[in-house]
């Protein structure tokens, strides 16, 4: 009995074995790839952000608002609208505000939160100069992407557009904004001087030049390119030694600015008591006041030296 008992249930072992086996098996996919893709709902701090920010952009629906605008945003590469950046702009003030009335009190708390939209402008400007200069950094090598694409027999927008997918950010997006607004039917060189204006690059005018002198009389544009190319290559090795030349006077003025703030720190840091007439007295504030003019004036005379034009 217990033998027979042992041989059924043998018997349906290796049944099941071989229907395992033999039956074919289901592929194996992932879950997250045999269902549609959800994304997970938006956190508690995800829904304010996004209310507030849609609350920002019906109240400047329909106003010309110049502070911050679109134009500035692109031209630092932020990928923000305006209501998202003025959004960071109040919360930097409430951070700003929060951390002077705890540190020091309100007066200074008030005073950093009135500051927070100048500091968002210098953001802004910081940005967009670091991206013109990687811009006009990158200019010889998009030359010669240029030249190479017209020897190989494209047209200059397709060699722009190849240009635009081999460059580097910021270029890749210059290129392929001038790409995009010729197909919407704007004319190539109004692009063109609009991308120079915009990344204020004199060196970028003439190869928006070049191309329409050939435009007009013809010839062969990869060789004016190319001549162009070595005249942009010399200028940057003449500012390559200006810059060189300039940098000890713009390290002497950074110095002679940021002396009397040390000097401030330093005493506050061994007498406290040390300034309090400057801060309680009338005269203390009229004399802070008269520094930071003169103050101003002085850095502004040391920029005007050091700024070369050429």
């Amino acid at each position: 009995m217990i033998l027979a008992v042992g041989a059924v249930i043998l018997l349906v072992a290796v049944s099941l074995l071989g229907v395992a086996v033999l039956l074919p098996s289901e592929p194996h996919v992932p879950l997250d790839r045999r269902r549609p893709f959800e994304q997970e709902p938006p956190s508690s701090i995800a829904r304010v952000a996004l209310s507030a920010v849609r609350t920002f952009e019906r109240v400047l629906h329909g106003r010309h608002v110049s502070l911050f605008s679109r134009t500035e945003l692109e031209n630092a590469g932020l990928r923000l609208s305006q209501a998202e950046f003025f959004l960071l702009v109040g919360i930097g003030a409430g951070v700003g505000m929060l951390v002077g009335v705890v540190t020091v009190g309100p007066l200074v708390g008030i005073l950093l939160a009135i500051l927070a939209p100048f500091v968002g402008k210098l953001v802004l400007g910081f940005l967009a100069g670091k991206r013109r200069a990687t811009f006009d950094s990158q200019l010889g090598d998009t030359l010669q992407l240029l030249s190479g694409g017209l020897r190989a027999g494209h047209s200059i927008l397709r060699a722009i557009d190849a240009a635009a997918t081999e460059s580097q950010k910021p270029t890749s997006e210059e290129m392929r904004r001038v790409i995009t607004e010729t197909s919407l039917g704007r004319d190539l060189l109004s692009a063109l001087n609009d991308t120079a204006e915009r990344m204020k690059n004199e060196d970028f005018v003439w190869i928006s030049q070049a191309i329409q002198i050939n435009r007009e009389v013809g010839g062969n544009l990869a060789d004016v390119l190319d001549q162009v190319n070595e005249t942009i290559r010399e200028r940057a090795e003449i500012k390559g030694h200006i810059k060189a030349l300039a940098a000890e006077g713009k390290f002497s003025a950074y110095i002679l600015i940021a002396m009397p703030f040390g000097i401030v720190a330093m005493l506050l840091a061994a007498s406290p008591n040390y300034m309090n007439s400057m801060f309680t007295h009338p005269l203390g504030w009229i004399m802070i006041g008269a520094s930071f003019v003169l103050m101003t004036i002085g850095a502004l005379w040391m920029r005007k030296i050091i700024d070369l034009k050429f």
